[in-house]
């Protein structure tokens, strides 16, 4: 069985990484058909019984031969009768909370029949959960696929083929089919996929190009983040490629090549060699870090803080394969006006400060 390729629950990442097979599990239904209960299709009958189950799920169930009534399987037009026994079987566990298609504008950078490429901004979720049930990419993709009867977005066989986080924007790959989103899946788990990210980080980087090799796993000491060990035994493997594209005074802009998908990757790898991400309030990046401690810099840094409310990465480039065409796919997003504002304000403070 492939992995499927999303991420870990919090919606709060960089990149992909897989969810085991514990996430296939079953859940089982039985109804008892009322006795004045009037026929009709046992698919419309449970889908108005089923809290959390759409209707297209529930006839790929009967096409599975998993919908039976007074034991025997049924197909989607069979029509209930009073006092019948309906048993449902279903290959996947229940969602907290239904899907709902809300009117959220998306930017698509690319669509067809199987696929969609979308430019994700800083501050959108991606996934329900942890407090944010609605107003995520994951309800705006359901609105935009009201209308196509194929596609379930509480189907994990379409949807997202990876994540990144809330605070993190640029280019995400979204399934229409389980045939792409399984072609899809493959090439992020086999390393086939191109990345790189856009990222401001703290101090001026030494190297011109460097790897960042770490085993990743959650913070013991907090929660809520990441750290790299040296333990080949903790964590996962991880492996960011970077490159300085600029030196700014107290901030180097530089370019992220991922390997690997981790948790929080390309954050707890800057971090780990000292270059935190600016404004990245998970792991410290929102506090002056480097530079002077006149208040005429701590007002200027305060500043920055404001044009750029967030951590300052962009998911800028996306490569892949076509999953059905076998065309070569390359996507490019340029920096949000957020980020080249923040670029901008750190080469005019540096530009006024040399003639000072």
């Amino acid at each position: 069985m492939i992995e499927e390729y999303t991420d870990d629950l919090e919606n709060d990442i960089d990149d992909v990484e897989p969810i085991g097979d514990e996430a296939r599990l079953y859940e089982h239904f039985r109804v008892v058909v009322d006795k004045g209960q009037s026929q009709v299709r046992i698919d419309k009958y449970l889908f108005e019984r089923i809290v959390n189950a759409s209707r297209n799920r529930i006839q790929k169930a009967a096409e599975a031969g998993c919908v039976m009534a007074n034991g025997k399987p049924v197909k989607s037009n069979y029509k209930v009768k009073p006092l019948d026994v309906i048993t449902v079987v279903m290959d996947r566990p229940r969602y907290e909370n239904e899907i709902i298609p809300e009117d959220i504008p998306l930017n698509i950078v690319y669509e067809d029949d199987y696929l969609m490429v979308i430019n994700k901004p800083a501050g959108l979720v991606v996934h329900p959960g942890h407090g944010n049930y609605n107003g995520t990419l994951v309800n705006a993709i359901a609105w935009h696929m009201k209308d196509n009867p194929d596609y379930d977005a509480n189907d994990p066989q379409v949807g997202l083929v990876h994540r990144i986080d809330k605070d993190t924007s640029g280019l995400l790959v979204i399934a229409k089919t389980p045939d792409a989103k399984t072609g899809l899946g493959l090439q992020f788990y086999n390393k086939t996929t191109k990345r790189k990210y856009r990222a401001l980080v703290w101090g001026i980087m030494e190297n011109d190009e460097g790897t960042i090799v770490g085993n990743i796993a959650r913070n013991p000491k907090d929660r809520m983040q990441m750290a790299v060990f040296s333990d080949p035994e903790i964590g996962k493997h991880a492996v960011t490629h970077y490159r300085v594209l600029e030196r700014i005074g107290y901030v180097t802009l530089v370019e992220c090549i991922l390997e690997t998908g981790r948790t929080h990757q390309i954050r707890v790898h800057m971090k780990h060699i000292g270059h935190v991400l600016f404004n990245d309030e998970r792991y410290g990046g929102h506090e002056i870090l480097k530079g002077t401690h006149f208040s005429k810099y701590k007002q200027f840094v305060n500043n920055c803080f404001n044009i750029c409310p967030r951590q300052a990465l962009h998911a800028m480039t996306l490569g892949f394969t076509h999953p059905v065409t076998g065309e070569e796919m390359y996507f490019t997003s340029e920096m949000p006006e957020d980020m080249t504002q923040l670029v901008d304000k750190w080469r005019g403070y540096i530009c006024n400060r040399d003639l000072e």
